[in-house]
């Protein structure tokens, strides 16, 4: 069942079992507003068990552009495209989120996304590979991000 992402009311809905669901929540609320804002776009998210073909889309990504497997339980997804850009989005159990932005038309501009909720460690699979920037956020308190542009296509 899918579920609207309101940023309004934080909402803990599909995450509480998230050691850090506060703050998760918070960043899922965060990444609402910033599509509703800048695409006028309703972020909507479901649960991961019944969005098998997003989970194997971000892991194939991941792993063949940066031999990455994650172990932390994936709780929720989302994907859509807004203008010629297509998104991918999944919410890990510790704390992580993971986007995907892809171009359709502009090889240039496509990226996997990595942004951490307060509170959380780096998770193992990405200690030391990248490189993560603060950023403050009234909805998620402090958030910690990295990326890496996609070179293969997908």
């Amino acid at each position: 069942m899918s579920y609207v992402v309101d940023f309004s009311k934080v909402s803990t809905v599909g995450l509480a079992s998230s050691p850090v669901a506060e703050a998760l929540a918070g960043l899922r609320a965060n990444e609402a507003r910033y599509f509703m804002n800048k695409y006028q776009h309703t972020f909507t998210v479901v649960p991961a068990n019944e969005s098998q073909e997003t989970l194997d889309y971000v892991r194939r990504i991941l792993k063949e552009e940066r031999g990455i497997e994650l172990a932390a339980k994936a709780l929720e997804t989302s994907r859509f495209q807004v203008k010629n850009l297509k998104f991918a989005y999944v919410l890990y159990e510790d704390g992580l989120a993971v986007n995907v932005m892809y171009a359709v038309d502009e090889p240039k501009k496509r990226a996997v996304g990595f942004k951490l909720s307060e509170g959380m460690e780096v998770p193992k699979e990405l200690e030391g590979k990248f490189k993560f920037a603060k950023q403050k956020s009234k909805l998620a308190g402090t958030i910690r991000g990295s990326f890496f542009v996609i070179k293969g296509d997908y």
